[in-house]
C-alpha cells in the first residue's frame, strides 16, 4: 500500500497545506522585509480560519487534525520566532555588529516561542482531547499579536523581546482560552483582513485596533470571553 496522496487528503487538507506554504514564505520573506513578513504572517491566519470554515462544511480526512497541528507549529510557531529573530538581530546592527555572547541570547528569547509551541502541540496531541479542555493561549493568538505590533510601530528590542517571551510562556499557562465564536470572528477577520491588505492606512487603524483585539483578548478571555 502506497501513500495514495490523492484518496486520503482533503479540500480542508488541502487549504491546510496553503497555510504551511504562507507561514514558511513568512519566515523566509522576514529575512528581507520584515513588513511584507508580518502581513503574509497574518494571512496566514486567514487562511488557518478557512480551513476550520471548510473542514466544517466538508468531509475531513483521518490525518487532517494531524496535519493542522503540524501546519500551526510551522506557520505560527516557527515562523514567529523567525520574525522576532530578524527584528532583534537587526536591532543590534546585524548578526556581523553582535558579539557572540549577544547573537546567542537573541537566539534563545526568539526560539523560546517555537519550542513552548511545540510543546504544548505535543500536549495537546497527548493529553487533551474534549473541545472544552483548552488549556493555554493559541499560538496564532500569539502570532497576531506579534505582527500587528510591528504593523503599528512596536519595534522596541527591549519590548519585542519581553513580550514574545511572555507570549511563548503563555501557551502553556493553566488557564483555558475558548475558541472565537462566529459573531466575534467575523468583525475580526475583517480587521485582520484590513491589516493585510492595508496596514499603514489611516495612520494604521487597522493593525493598530487588531493589536487591540488581540490583547484584550489574551488578557481577558479566558475569564471573560462571552460564547455565541
Amino acid at each position: 500500500m502506497g501513500f495514495e496522496v490523492h484518496r486520503r487528503l482533503s479540500v480542508a487538507d488541502a487549504v491546510t497545506l496553503v497555510n504551511a506554504v504562507v507561514g514558511f514564505a513568512a519566515g523566509a520573506v522576514a529575512f528581507a522585509d520584515l513588513h511584507l513578513a508580518a502581513r503574509l504572517l497574518l494571512l496566514s491566519v486567514i487562511v488557518d480560519a478557512l480551513d476550520g470554515i471548510v473542514a466544517r462544511s466538508s468531509d475531513s480526512s483521518e490525518v487532517g487534525p494531524l496535519l493542522d497541528s503540524i501546519t500551526d507549529v510551522v506557520s505560527f510557531g516557527v515562523t514567529p520566532s523567525l520574525f522576532v529573530y530578524v527584528l532583534l538581530t537587526d536591532a543590534f546592527g546585524g548578526i556581523e555588529a553582535g558579539t557572540p555572547l549577544v547573537f546567542v541570547g537573541l537566539v534563545l528569547v526568539a526560539s523560546l516561542y517555537a519550542v513552548l509551541s511545540v510543546v504544548r502541540t505535543a500536549f495537546y496531541s497527548t493529553y487533551f482531547d474534549a473541545p472544552d479542555e483548552r488549556p493555554g493561549m493559541p499560538n496564532s493568538l500569539g502570532a497576531i499579536v506579534l505582527a500587528t505590533a510591528y504593523l503599528a510601530g512596536v519595534t522596541d528590542p527591549v519590548v519585542v523581546a519581553a513580550g514574545v517571551a511572555l507570549l511563548a510562556v503563555a501557551q502553556v499557562a493553566p488557564f483555558d482560552y475558548p475558541k472565537p465564536g462566529v459573531k466575534t470572528v467575523g468583525p475580526m477577520g475583517v480587521v485582520l483582513f484590513g491589516s493585510v491588505v492595508a496596514p499603514t492606512a489611516l495612520g494604521r487603524a487597522a493593525p493598530r485596533l487588531m493589536l487591540a483585539i488581540a490583547l484584550l483578548f489574551f488578557a481577558l478571555g479566558p475569564r471573560y470571553y462571552w460564547l455565541d
